[in-house]
């Protein structure tokens, strides 16, 4: 499912709009949209964002496996406060089975890593988006997160047509630790992402994707 647009355009017109503004424009475009979320620092902020605007959107969850303590905690504490329709794709493997055919998490320069990424991450997105099918994806990216993420803008398309919206993409940590406290939400920095081990890399969902 994918929508004709202009995306150069597009973004031109979305140049100077609140991240609110960016939502509703983009909603209205939409008939199956979902939310992607990692439950990662700062994501309750995307999440109560989109959902004050529509409660029942999909929230798809592809949970790796390798969160923290933490990170779960969070998960379930914004599931419950946000009433959050979520979705969670795993997958195929365990990670007792990939410790021992992988030998634990490779390191980012090890040929593994690609088979790691592709186990925990891009196949379960792959399968959620083929069964979802969602014409719009609203995500959390940010333009100061990575330097592949400097060439994006507000709109993107998946490679499958999808409309992908970041309503936050010019937003700084201190933008959201504002809108964080304005609306009391909660925050988390526990957090670790086996596909990136470093911050500012980017694990291949929006590169691959």
């Amino acid at each position: 499912m994918s929508i004709t647009i202009d995306i150069d355009q597009a973004n031109k017109d979305l140049q100077g709009k609140t991240p609110e503004q960016i939502v509703e424009w983009a909603l209205a475009q939409a008939k199956n949209p979902i939310i992607t979320t990692n439950f990662r620092p700062y994501e309750s902020a995307i999440l109560h964002l989109i959902a004050k605007q529509r409660p029942d959107i999909t929230v798809l969850w592809v949970d790796s496996g390798y969160n923290t303590d933490a990170t779960y905690r969070f998960a379930n504490q914004l599931i419950k406060d946000l009433n959050l329709n979520v979705v969670t794709y795993i997958p195929q493997q365990t990670s007792a089975h990939r410790d021992v055919t992988l030998g634990g998490i490779p390191g980012v320069n090890d040929p593994k890593h690609e088979v790691f990424t592709e186990q925990v991450k891009l196949e379960p997105f792959r399968r959620a988006l083929s069964e979802l099918k969602p014409d719009v994806w609203f995500n959390a990216i940010r333009k100061d997160q990575t330097e592949f993420r400097q060439g994006l803008d507000v709109l993107s398309q998946s490679k499958d047509g999808v409309l992908k919206i970041a309503p936050l993409f010019y937003k700084t940590d201190a933008d959201l630790d504002v809108y964080l406290k304005e609306n009391n939400l909660p925050n988390e920095f526990d957090y670790f992402d086996p596909t990136k081990v470093e911050e500012h890399r980017e694990c291949g969902l929006h590169t691959q994707l």
